[in-house]
């Protein structure tokens, strides 16, 4: 009989940067000369962003966001190694990484075997170190099954749900970063080096209308009042879908199979409302409540619309795993919002049994 567990959880990149380097989205951010310096300005910031910020940018408080955040890895962990599942869903945004001008699905199933990919790309562009003290090029072997994950695109195709797949990563692209953060972090006290097991990553467009106009990340406030929109990336709605397809998928396999939501929700840097400079927490825990209320018919409603406005492009991961939560009956274990001013998102993790 098959059997199923789910968990939601950060691909933080800062995480695996040295605190000395984890605020500095904002520092980069404070010196857009297009942001009225009011809003730079932190007498004006919440009193909790203050602080958060003190009197050393961020620095000081970076040690206590990484204790919070790798306590609850470790207990995601703990439930995927005490389901010890066969295979490994794992739904990630895919940031102007591997799909670029040429083509950007809605979603595609990676079917790739195991593939070397660097881990540190991200940091080294940024100019941080590793936390970990590794040499720059240190490298991840990424477990994959390239069969199944054939089998599941051809699945979601016959049961139609039109399915995107790729047998080849993009020569000299990264390799997604939501994808391999998710290895790296789940095996926080290894760097990644000892996780057994096998990914079916899925990428999801959740940049959508700033995928290449933005390139899936940064911009000036400049540029963006020059930037031509692209589509809009899938509703909340579809990716809910898409996870209930895969549940269906999955549940005559026989296979014991964990599902995985990779991904910050409100991010300070897609936030144009509030000048990119801290997320959208209220939104952020409106969606929250209702996620831990098991309210899908509520999240179902959410319109992509109301998600860019609130930076959280990226919780499109979470939609599509609490579709394939709703679709197999199963309940939430446990959960939590990391919440911060400073550190560009707020980190929500959950489990379900």
């Amino acid at each position: 009989m098959s059997q199923f567990m789910a968990l939601g959880m950060t691909h933080y990149p800062m995480l695996a940067g040295t605190d000395e380097h984890m605020a500095g989205l904002l520092r980069w951010t404070l010196q857009d000369e297009d942001i009225p310096a009011e809003e730079k300005d932190p007498a004006n910031w919440p009193e909790r962003m203050r602080k958060e910020w003190g009197a050393d940018e961020g620095r000081s408080a970076a040690a206590a966001h990484r204790r919070e955040l790798v306590g609850h890895l470790r207990r995601c962990r703990a439930a995927l190694d005490d389901f010890a599942p066969d295979h490994v869903v794992v739904w990630g945004d895919d940031q102007y990484e591997n799909f670029r001008e040429d083509v950007v699905p809605p979603f595609c199933v990676l079917a790739y075997g195991d593939l070397e990919v660097p881990a540190f790309e991200v940091m080294n562009e940024r100019g941080s170190p590793n936390q970990w003290g590794l040499p720059d090029d240190f490298s991840l072997t990424l477990h994959g099954d390239a069969p199944t994950a054939r089998k599941l695109a051809d699945g979601l195709i016959n049961g139609g749900f039109d399915m995107a797949y790729s047998y080849r990563k993009r020569p000299g692209a990264h390799f997604p970063h939501a994808i391999l953060n998710t290895q790296l972090f789940l095996d926080y006290d290894h760097a990644g080096a000892e996780m057994p097991y096998k990914l079916l990553p899925v990428t999801v467009n959740c940049y959508g209308q700033h995928a290449i106009a933005r390139k899936g990340g940064l911009a000036r406030f400049g540029e963006i009042a020059r930037e031509s929109l692209d589509p809009a990336g899938p509703s909340p709605a579809r990716c809910i879908a898409l996870g209930r397809a895969i549940g269906r998928h999955f549940r005559s396999s026989g296979e014991r199979v964990a599902f995985v939501a990779s991904s910050s929700w409100s991010h300070a840097f897609l936030t144009d409302k509030l000048w990119h400079i801290r997320p959208d927490t209220a939104a952020d825990r409106r969606l929250y409540d209702l996620m831990v209320a098991g309210d899908i018919d509520a999240l179902a409603a959410v319109t992509g619309a109301e998600v860019v406005d609130a930076g959280q492009h990226e919780i499109l991961n979470w939609f599509c795993m609490l579709g394939a939560v709703d679709e197999l009956g199963l309940e939430l274990d446990w959960s939590a919002l990391v919440t911060t001013d400073v550190f560009n998102s707020n980190k929500p993790f959950a489990v379900y049994r």
